[in-house]
């Protein structure tokens, strides 16, 4: 006779483990399909599936601090470099505040070649477990008002050099004249997706396009009406692209648009969007500048100096 649980359909036990459990979730690595049951959304504080069901949401909500660490037991497990997958983190909330959650997941499919099919996992909230340690590591120490005052202080000038950091980032990785992200900004952010794009098997794609008739602008009407054209493009592009997207100065006359999560057709009718857009500006098109437009998706294995390099051929 079998078994009760080998009775049951999936939806009956996905409804139970909703029932015993904080936080279930269900990764197709071939689809990018992520599932999340509904006591996941109800210990952040989420409307019930209110986020989108991909692993960018996961990566959204995880603790600046504690990404790097996650990611790298994460790549470890999905490579055979550990067989044990499980971590605990903070996790941001509907209202900002942060839950620390233990992580743990078993692969349940791999495809022929090896590789990761499915993956399976549960969040639960050990906050109050968190609190706890908190608590008796406190009552070991006599001197809590000195460290809490030494700790104000110290946070308060990490607040202050982390604040002196990211000005001196975002002027390295800005371009000064446009206020978009500059060739060097570019190529740091290049790497780092395509690392994570390769990890979760999705998509990645990139834009590259120059100005048609950009020269005689500056030789006509000067370099000050050439680069008000420059940032006509640029307020163009960030106006229509989404906040996980990046959008370069790659030099001169030249942008690139780094999509991130999407597939060559999706590249390529928002390039012929912006190829319209641009001819039609009036600040634009008054002055008889078009542009044009090379469009890739990134290749298995391949790295940014070759994707680059086909964009620039597709130009």
């Amino acid at each position: 006779m079998k078994s009760l649980l080998a009775q049951m359909d999936e939806k009956t036990i996905l409804a139970m483990l909703d029932l015993i459990a904080e936080g279930i979730w269900d990764w197709n690595a071939n689809t990018g399909y992520v599932y999340r049951s509904s006591g996941w959304y109800r210990m952040l504080g989420y409307d019930e599936h209110s986020l989108d069901n991909n692993v960018l949401t996961w990566e959204s909500i995880i603790h600046p601090d504690d990404f790097h660490n996650v990611m790298a037991h994460f790549d470890d497990f999905i490579t055979g470099k550990s067989n044990i997958y499980k971590i605990q983190y903070r996790c941001r909330k509907k209202d900002n505040d942060y839950l620390w959650i233990e992580d743990t997941a078993t692969i349940v499919t791999r495809n022929n070649d090896d590789s990761v099919a499915r993956i399976i996992g549960a969040h639960r909230d050990i906050s109050a477990e968190k609190l706890i340690e908190e608590r008796n590591l406190l009552e070991k120490h006599s001197l809590q008002e000195i460290i809490d005052r030494q700790t104000a202080e110290l946070n308060r000038t990490n607040k202050a050099l982390s604040e002196k950091v990211s000005a001196v980032e975002k002027v390295a990785n800005t371009d000064g004249l446009t206020n978009i992200s500059n060739r060097f900004g570019f190529e740091t952010k290049l790497n780092s997706e395509i690392a994570r794009v390769k990890r979760f098997n999705e998509s990645l794609s990139l834009i590259l396009f120059d100005l048609d008739n950009f020269k005689p602008v500056n030789d006509i009407y000067g370099h000050t009406r050439g680069d008000d054209l420059l940032c006509s493009v640029a307020n163009l592009l960030t106006s229509h692209l989404r906040e996980i997207d990046l959008p370069v100065r790659w030099g001169g006359d030249e942008f690139m648009i780094l999509l991130i999560n999407t597939p060559l057709i999706e590249a390529t009718n928002l390039a012929e969007k912006f190829r319209v857009m641009i001819a039609e500006h009036p600040d634009i098109n008054c002055l008889g500048v078009t542009a044009s437009f090379g469009v890739v998706c990134l290749n298995k294995d391949e790295d940014a100096k070759h994707f680059i390099i086909r964009a620039d051929n597709a130009l």
